[in-house]
């Protein structure tokens, strides 16, 4: 099952909890009282090079003659639209630099280059994914309704199809974000006519998008249309992959933990962090890979300050991690294959049922609960060797004794030592 007390999962005490969120909560208002003229200049270079980049690949495409010339080109427009969705679109809906009160960077007005609304889907991702992130029944972003991730869920023969499924969503996923936000938003509706009202607001969105990629542009290249449509068909691949795959690194790769739904019962702004920290994972990657993922390389950066500019998640996570150093906390992360390569394992294998499966739920690499520390088991006993080492006392709780705070008292200084040192 998913995790149920998340302060126990974690062996923190009220006081721990209250200390970690004080801690957190120091780091946002840092960031809000320097964010300035550099973090500005960022969001305006991002833009720029975004534009630019995508003036010049439509050039290439439209006007090389070679095969050579239509690749890079498309290449380069499949990049462009990856900056857009992820390091702007997704970022400015955010709210990230509202702080300027630039009409034409905000949340309110921007709008990105994908078939879905960004009103629609700012309700289905900013609110009902970060709130409650990887809640099993209340997160809807938590297999995304066509993929068992967790064995909380029961398992029911379409499961066996997830596989083929995955691979169809990563193909379509700017259709299938699309549909997602829309259904989010028509959740709340009471109505049939209401309902309406954002189906065809829907719709309009779909008609604009599809008619500048696939009438416009091409109508533009004139006797060159079909190689400037099979550009544009190419390069929306190229973005639904890539943004999948980044999303699904965050939210699937071992590590990232799931909860029931009886943590949101008296949640505190403290357990919210905790949930948010042992929900989501990272990946490791350069000042160019983080660029064109948006910086969600550090999703457990995002989901603790999703409305802080992204260009500050670097230093943000040198003091998270520091932070996990002295709580005992994991700190998920891994090569982006690594994470990528866990991920299809967890699809793959839920897709069976869990007669088939070796480990139990309690235990699994890919959903864990506290039960796990409470009723060790022969498969938690050759598992956690490899998967469950970074959690702090699981060598006592696998021989069945309780944690001993008193322990882990006295090793807080040499902690904070320890963190010190990874701050220098």
């Amino acid at each position: 099952m998913a995790i149920t007390e998340v302060s126990e999962y974690a062996h923190l005490s009220p006081a721990d909890l209250d200390e970690l969120a004080a801690a957190l909560e120091a780091i946002r208002c840092d960031v809000e009282a320097s964010r300035g003229a550099r973090d500005r200049a960022y969001i305006k270079r991002a833009i720029g090079f975004h534009r630019a980049l995508e003036i010049g690949a439509r050039l290439a495409i439209a006007g090389s003659k070679g095969k050579f010339g239509w690749a890079v080109g498309t290449a380069a427009l499949g990049a462009a639209k990856c900056i857009e969705n992820m390091e702007l679109g997704h970022n400015i809906s955010h709210g990230q630099w509202d702080w300027m009160n630039d009409p034409e960077i905000h949340s309110s007005t921007w709008e990105w280059d994908m078939a879905g609304l960004m009103s629609q889907w700012r309700h289905s991702h900013n609110y009902r994914h970060h709130v409650f992130a990887n809640v099993v029944g209340v997160d809807d972003d938590l297999g995304f309704g066509v993929m068992r991730v967790t064995r909380d869920e029961a398992w029911r023969p379409r499961a066996l199809a997830q596989p083929l499924r995955a691979l169809l969503l990563a193909l379509l996923f700017e259709w299938g974000v699309a549909l997602h936000g829309l259904y989010a938003v028509q959740d709340r509706e009471t109505t049939d006519a209401g309902r309406s009202v954002h189906s065809r607001a829907l719709l309009r969105k779909i008609a604009r998008q599809a008619g500048k990629d696939y009438v416009l542009f091409p109508a533009l290249s004139r006797r060159r249309w079909l190689r400037t449509l099979l550009a544009n068909v190419v390069a929306n691949g190229l973005r639904n992959v890539w943004a999948c795959a980044v999303i699904f690194c965050g939210h699937f790769a071992d590590g990232a933990e799931k909860f029931t739904p009886d943590v949101l019962d008296g949640e505190t702004k403290a357990e919210w962090y905790l949930r948010q920290m042992l929900g989501t994972a990272n990946f490791r990657a350069g000042r160019v890979l983080a660029f064109m993922s948006g910086n969600l390389c550090y999703q457990i950066e995002h989901h603790l300050y999703p409305d802080l500019p992204s260009n500050r998640y670097p230093e943000i996570s040198e003091r998270v991690r520091a932070l996990c150093v002295t709580y005992d906390l994991p700190y998920t992360t891994g090569s982006l294959l690594r994470q990528q390569l866990l991920t299809a394992r967890t699809i793959c294998k839920l897709a069976l049922p869990d007669w088939c499966l070796i480990a139990t739920a309690d235990d699994a690499p890919e959903t864990a609960s506290e039960d796990r520390f409470r009723r060790p088991t022969p498969a938690s006993r050759s598992a956690g060797a490899g998967h469950g080492a970074r959690r702090r006392g699981l060598a006592t709780a696998i021989l069945g004794a309780k944690h001993d705070r008193r322990k882990r008292g006295k090793a807080r200084g040499q902690k904070e030592v320890a963190a010190q040192r990874f701050l220098s």
